[in-house]
């Protein structure tokens, strides 16, 4: 069975109910990182096992052909299981769930998968699958961390959330997806808040003051930007360059924002200059967004005339990366804020052949076609869930001479990649990139082709 095969193939004899436990041993990986096992053809999806491993889980989700369950006990561990070495109160990171696995095997399943999905999500066999380009660095890799607030024997801790656990948290010294200068910068928040004696806020009584802080790293320029997010409070002046306050229990890190230091971010990609805001998405391996791009740009085959359309542009990076190469940049992001970064970035680098634009993807498209004509090349980087069926229409309305598609998700890239082709495109080829080792997310890159 490869490793994201269908499962929903109706009951089975071995059919497993919510709450009970049982022992296998787990065969290989699905999509998302989670182990798969078998009853009498029966699939389980475990989750805190690897390949190898026999353990003991416990079903949480119960379903005609397939289970969920989750790890309770490794009986006997796989014989290719590293030893855990980012460990936080005893526990492995949760930002960090393939690191018993060896790096070699971490990029071939990343790699089936990849292959996998298109084929049996996207019906798509027809295309050259390029070698997935391994990440430059296998540990503190990360530009930008997100940390949670908590209380522990009545003293603030600030760390992560143990997995499947939003009411905890795993204070931390060290976490090794993070650089040292990061890890600084925690902990001086940290010592901070203990010594001025704030409260962590409390998720279920909603009371009490420090919820999240979040650090980003310049990794070419060595700035460190720190945001504190907290409840509306009167307290000492904390020492961070941005503050952000959240009235009410929303648990995201989204509000109103102050600047009590550095407001924006500087970064380096290529030779570009690159300014951020706090809101402003960026990818979180700096060193390997490069790479990403540098593939992007293969595959865009830019010759020097062609009119270029760069959709959920952010803060302008690809678009600004290939203008060299391009007649003329057009970028186009719904973040009115990463808009703005994008033009002061063209600025600061001396382009002058890219315009951007504010604009929801669904509804800016038609109008930017209006405007400046219909595109050679459309380069798409879209979220997580990709591209939804009306967005996709209207890039198929532009009538691009090819679409570069960076993806990551294969389960998403798979159906539109369906769509494309279906409409006239043709897979040419597709590369993955590893932005996050020692976790299961995967970064592609796809070449289509109008026919």
């Amino acid at each position: 069975m490869s490793a994201t095969e269908s499962t929903d193939a109706g009951p089975k004899s071995g059919r497993l109910r919510r709450g009970e436990e049982f022992e296998a041993e787990i065969e290989t990986l699905a999509y998302g990182g989670r182990g798969i096992a078998r009853r009498d053809g029966y699939v389980v999806f475990v989750s805190g096992a690897l390949p190898g491993d026999k353990v003991r889980a416990r079903v949480s989700k119960s379903k005609k052909g397939y289970a969920e369950a989750g790890t309770i006990e490794i009986l006997e561990p796989s014989p290719q299981r590293l030893e855990e070495t980012d460990i936080h109160q005893g526990e492995a990171c949760p930002g960090a769930p393939w690191q018993a696995l060896a790096y070699d095997r971490q990029l071939e399943f990343k790699e089936e998968q990849v292959g996998d999905s298109l084929s049996r999500i996207g019906h798509l066999d027809d295309f050259e699958l390029d070698p997935i380009i391994p990440a430059s660095e296998q540990w503190r890799y990360r530009n930008k961390v997100e940390y949670s607030f908590g209380e522990q024997d009545g003293e603030v801790v600030l760390g992560f959330h143990p997995r499947g656990r939003w009411d905890q948290i795993l204070d931390i010294d060290d976490c090794r997806l993070s650089s040292e200068a990061t890890n600084r910068a925690r902990n001086e928040v940290l010592e901070w808040a203990r010594r001025e004696g704030i409260s962590a806020y409390d998720p279920h009584d909603h009371r009490g003051v420090l919820r999240n802080l979040v650090v980003r790293e310049g990794r070419r320029t060595g700035q460190v930007q720190t945001r504190l997010v907290t409840s509306v409070a009167n307290f000492p002046k904390p020492p961070v360059d941005l503050h952000t306050v959240i009235d009410g229990p929303s648990g995201n890190t989204s509000g109103p924002t102050g600047v009590l230091g550095e407001e924006v971010l500087r970064e380096r990609i290529f030779d570009l200059n690159i300014q951020l805001s706090h809101d402003s998405f960026f990818q979180t391996n700096t060193e390997m967004a490069e790479k990403l791009y540098g593939v992007a740009t293969v595959y865009a085959g830019l010759t020097g005339s062609e009119k270029l359309f760069d959709l959920y542009c952010g803060v302008g990076t690809i678009g600004l990366s290939m203008a060299g190469q391009a007649g003329k940049v057009w970028g186009l992001e719904i973040v009115a804020d990463a808009i703005e970064n994008a033009r002061r970035n063209a600025i600061a680098n001396n382009i002058g052949n890219a315009e951007f634009v504010t604009a929801n993807a669904r509804t800016g498209l038609r109008p930017l076609i209006e405007r400046a004509g219909k595109p050679d090349v459309i380069t798409i980087d879209p979220p997580r869930a990709g591209l939804s069926a009306k967005i996709v229409r209207r890039v198929l309305e532009a009538e691009a001479k090819r679409i570069v598609y960076i993806s990551c998700n294969p389960t998403t890239l798979a159906p539109n990649a369906a769509q494309l082709v279906e409409a006239g495109y043709r897979l040419v080829r597709v590369r993955p990139v590893d932005m996050f080792p020692q976790t299961p997310h995967i970064e592609v890159v796809a070449q289509f082709d109008r026919v």
